[in-house]
């Protein structure tokens, strides 16, 4: 996030997209709703209509996979009517003749010939976006989980830069981290181009430094893969050994028959975690570690805030603490790893991450600070770009719409999208031993809308079969009112009736990210 959490209190508008908040980010949206009660308008663009748009001024449709040609209208019509920021273009950016002729053609009817959003209500959102005196765009995986989604990110980025809402209170682009410590997760170099603080792993500099600290030569200048690149490598034979730790890309994964197979062709798996996953049952070796709550350490969330974890439980068990276990593999591995605590190894971290080098243990004993903090009379960065930007001016984007990497066809008439339910995490592994929680949500669904149940000649609870191109599962129909017609969503969590059996593995060619919101499929009554 370029702002912090408290900032969406602040803004005159809210533009949500492509996230269910209230779902997804239930403590979030406790901040955008009490923003509507203060009179801030909240504008949400989403292929359902999730609860979110019982607060909105307006709920806008676009067909799934066609964020890119929205965001160009609006743009069009802010444009159009001279209503962008013209200081902050000039001062701020850099090719925006570039964009507005990109833009030109996006017009609010050809963005409704491709959206189905009305013109109108294009034209509206454009000014109010516009003329808000500071406005926020918050955006999750409806955004990004597409084969255009780093395309998707850049467009609003676009968007908030032609209006000025960048580098202020209230303003910013926002995505929301889908877990606790995502964030701190890419900050400490969990991407295979990176080394910690986005550090890239081919600078000459970086590495003779990081080599000079760890006390190692000939650190590698060649980026590895991403995990969905790893898993195409095991199922063409090309990769041989696998460690997974904290997940489950048997249920999480997009097509799980690719997947399965993967797996199993690998020769060794390690899979470390904290339950048994349906991952697990297909290791080599299980090395069972700490929850959360048995363990001292740091979490940054979202908004970039760095705030300490401590222990509050025993771990059960012959378990161990996560880096425990690693230094236990490196030293049998040939190198030495040790550390006394967790307080040590967060000292080497602010050493050799430049925007966490002024966040001390001290420092965050009972409040967290927002990186980048260079040093440690720094009071932290809540607001991103404040003067200019990282690359010194923002880079205006021209991005045209491509469709979805699949599309409906006879055979598969209706649109897919996956998602998560209030009640469950992911893929289960913690929320689906909790009593309560499977009460609440016992199983697997397939939300439709009454139109379509109509068109189907059933009712609401029959069991239905629902295939694509690369599988099939059997699960029961739900008629909801966040349901279009048209478009059919289920959620990802259940193993039983595993939502990915039907996506596609599709990847955007930058973020190699699956298209997990636009698949094709077929409903049948159950065999």
């Amino acid at each position: 996030m370029t702002n912090a959490i408290a900032d969406i209190e602040t803004s005159d508008m809210i533009l949500v997209t492509g996230s269910n908040t209230t779902e997804n980010h239930p403590v979030l949206s406790s901040f955008v709703k009490r923003a509507v009660l203060k009179g801030k308008k909240l504008y949400l663009i989403d292929p359902r209509r999730v609860k979110l748009a019982d607060h909105a001024n307006r709920w806008l449709r676009p067909f799934p996979g066609t964020d890119i040609a929205w965001i160009n209208g609006l743009m069009h019509v802010i444009i159009r009517e001279d209503l962008h920021d013209k200081t902050f273009v000039e001062k701020r950016t850099e090719n925006f003749d570039a964009l507005k002729l990109t833009v030109e053609r996006y017009t609010p009817e050809y963005v409704e010939a491709i959206t189905g959003i009305k013109e109108e209500d294009l034209v509206e959102v454009a000014r109010q976006f516009a003329t808000a005196p500071v406005a926020t765009i918050l955006y999750c995986m409806g955004i990004t989980q597409h084969t255009c989604g780093t395309d998707n990110v850049k467009s609003l980025a676009n968007l908030s830069m032609l209006c000025g809402h960048l580098g202020k209170p209230g303003g910013g682009v926002n995505p929301l981290r889908g877990q606790n410590n995502v964030q701190g997760a890419c900050d400490m170099g969990g991407l295979p181009n990176v080394f910690t603080a986005y550090q890239p792993v081919n600078n000459d500099d970086i590495r003779k430094n990081l080599e000079r600290i760890w006390n190692v030569s000939d650190m590698s200048p060649t980026p590895g893969l991403v995990a969905t690149e790893m898993f195409n490598k095991a199922h063409s034979g090309d990769l041989k050994s696998l460690f997974i730790i904290g997940e489950n890309p048997m249920i999480s994964d997009p097509d799980l028959n690719h997947a399965r197979k993967a797996i199993s062709n690998l020769e060794f798996l390690v899979v470390q975690d904290i339950f048994e996953t349906e991952t697990t049952r297909m290791a080599d070796v299980v090395l069972p570690s700490f929850c959360f709550a048995e363990k001292n350490g740091t979490f940054t969330n979202t908004e970039r805030r760095v705030q300490r974890v401590r222990k509050a439980v025993e771990a059960p068990g012959e378990a161990r603490r996560d880096w425990e276990i690693i230094c236990g593999i490196a030293t049998r591995m040939g190198y030495a790893m040790t550390y006394e605590n967790s307080h040590e190894i967060y000292k080497e971290i602010a050493a050799v991450t430049p925007s966490y080098r002024g966040i001390t243990w001290e420092r965050i004993d009972k409040i967290g600070i927002h990186w980048p903090c260079p040093d440690e009379t720094h009071p932290g960065t809540p607001i991103l770009h404040t003067t200019q930007f990282t690359r010194g001016k923002g880079f205006f984007h021209p991005i045209e719409h491509v469709p979805p990497a699949e599309l409906t066809d006879d055979k598969y008439p209706y649109i897919l999208t996956t998602g998560r339910v209030l009640y469950h995490y992911h893929t289960g592994t913690m929320t689906m031993r909790t009593d309560g929680l499977n009460q609440l949500s016992p199983e697997c669904f397939v939300e439709i809308s009454d139109k379509d149940l109509g068109k189907l000649g059933l009712n609401t609870g029959a069991m239905v079969d629902v295939s694509s191109r690369r599988g099939k599962i059997t699960a029961k129909l739900k008629v909801s009112s966040k349901a279009v017609e048209g478009t059919v969503f289920i959620p990802f969590h259940f193993a039983n009736a595993a939502a990915n059996e039907l996506t596609n593995g599709k990847l955007d060619p930058t973020a190699k990210i699956p298209e997990f919101k636009v698949c094709a499929i077929n409903i049948e009554p159950a065999a």
